[in-house]
């Protein structure tokens, strides 16, 4: 699997806090819009960042003129693409999004992006995994909690609803989660 460190532009700065938040699905419009998937419900990335980058023909940076939710997906024009043929041709690109580009968060708010990879322990000190990826059911977010295991074994994963009455502490410079989750839950 190639990683945007991987991917080389030709003279071109690539941030080292890109984050991928949604892939183009296609035309919008007969002038050049695109229609965005984004990987959360709000969008607030796609629609706060003035810049995004599509890894489309290669890695490269597009100047965002304006963006707007429709549906469940943004649409938006881009500089320098006015033409519906060239806008379906960017079906299929990830769009990326500095991090430092998004919106600031309230306290006890968090991006999906932000807990990937933590530690998911319980109130018993017991580890329950890492979260490997969260989904959403519609009223709340779940963490995707993969169990660390020894090479050959396997174990189910865990779906940890994102909710106070679980999610008891979220530790971001610890890289851990406390829940109140047993063991055989």
């Amino acid at each position: 699997m190639t990683g945007l460190a991987d991917v080389k532009a030709s003279g071109v700065q690539i941030p080292d806090d890109l984050v991928q938040v949604g892939f183009v699905y296609g035309a919008y419009g007969i002038t050049g819009g695109i229609r965005v998937r984004p990987f959360s419900e709000e969008a607030d990335a796609l629609l706060h960042a003035k810049t995004w980058w599509l890894d489309k023909p290669g890695l490269h940076e597009v100047d965002v003129r304006r963006a707007k939710l429709h549906g469940g997906d943004v649409v938006t024009t881009i500089v320098d693409v006015s033409d519906r043929n060239v806008a379906e041709a960017l079906k299929g690109a990830a769009v990326y999004i500095r991090r430092s580009d998004f919106p600031v968060l309230e306290e006890d708010e968090f991006y999906w992006s932000d807990l990937i990879g933590l530690a998911v322990e319980n109130l018993q000190g017991a580890s329950l995994g890492v979260v490997a990826d969260m989904m959403s059911n519609g009223p709340q977010s779940i963490l995707r909690v993969a169990p660390v295991v020894p090479d050959g074994e396997t174990a189910p994963e865990r779906l940890i609803p994102f909710v106070d009455q679980f999610i008891i502490k979220v530790d971001q410079e610890a890289k851990k989660i406390t829940v109140d989750w047993g063991l055989d839950y």
